[in-house]
């Protein structure tokens, strides 16, 4: 049985939401669930004061009611289920390392920096630094899958080092931008300044002007993107993307950069692309 919170009213205040996944809360009784000690902007308030509890097993948590200051929702995870049925704050699965979270709404800032596994999926659109490197952070997303049905801010992607990202709609300025490894895959209309000071991995655009420090580099390979595109298509309960699948098996054109950085990075472009 799933454990349910259900928000009771609007936070007037952000709210962090680090300690509500399910490793955390796997060996807590009910009632010391209730007096989970949650930090706002000014002080700390018992889960209860917050949430509505039908409590069941915490391997799964759902989450009823969303706001754009529900902060940190499921940092850290390492196993289970977290579904938010609303939007996100900041930093919606920094850190995880395993597990899903289903984030049915809209997500801010910095969702998936700093993951290394487990799989995303966002309803909404995303903010900025999508799987991107918090300040002073030598990297940002280091693993696993993220999957964002609406669109996304600036720089998704930024110092990526490993995983994969899809945006199914726009993204704003410099998608990719200083990636070190990895793969990011647009497909929507892309920001300027694709690739930029990318050293490695791979960004795949529906469209888009490649900057000058960008050459052509002939086709990609096609078994890379036979096997991309049959893994997108969600199979067996895990979540993918069609229309990122439909994208891969488009494409025709690859661009080597940031020759402005390492060089080593590669920008892939269907046929019709300007």
């Amino acid at each position: 049985m799933t454990l349910r919170l259900t928000l009771r009213a609007a936070p007037d205040q952000r709210v962090d939401l680090s300690a509500l996944t399910p490793d955390r809360l796997a060996s807590l009784t009910p009632a010391a669930i209730e007096r989970l000690e949650i930090q706002t902007t000014r002080t700390k308030r018992h889960l209860a004061e917050l949430f509505r509890l039908r409590h069941g097993t915490p391997d799964t948590i759902a989450i009823e009611g969303g706001s754009d200051r529900l902060d940190r929702v499921g940092q850290g995870m390492t196993g289970g289920l977290l579904v938010l049925d609303g939007d996100a704050g900041a930093y919606l699965g920094q850190g995880i390392a395993g597990g899903r979270i289903d984030a049915r709404g809209h997500a801010g800032a910095y969702a998936a920096s700093g993951a290394t596994g487990g799989q995303i999926e966002i309803g909404g659109d995303a903010g900025d630094y999508l799987g991107g490197a918090l300040p002073g952070m030598p990297a940002g997303m280091a693993g696993g899958l993220v999957i964002v049905r609406g669109g996304a801010g600036a720089r998704p992607a930024d110092r990526l080092r490993r995983g994969l990202i899809v945006i199914e709609r726009d993204c704003g300025d410099a998608p990719a931008s200083r990636m070190i490894a990895g793969t990011l895959i647009v497909c929507g209309t892309a920001g300027p300044r694709p690739g930029m000071l990318m050293r490695r991995g791979t960004l795949i655009l529906s469209a888009a002007a490649p900057l000058p420090s960008f050459v052509p580099n002939g086709t990609p390979a096609p078994v890379f993107l036979r096997l991309l595109a049959r893994a997108l298509h969600p199979l067996d309960g895990r979540i993918g993307s069609r229309r990122a699948a439909r994208l891969v098996a488009s494409v025709a054109r690859a661009y080597a950069g940031d020759m402005a950085a390492l060089g080593k990075g590669e920008l892939l472009l269907p046929t019709r692309a300007g």
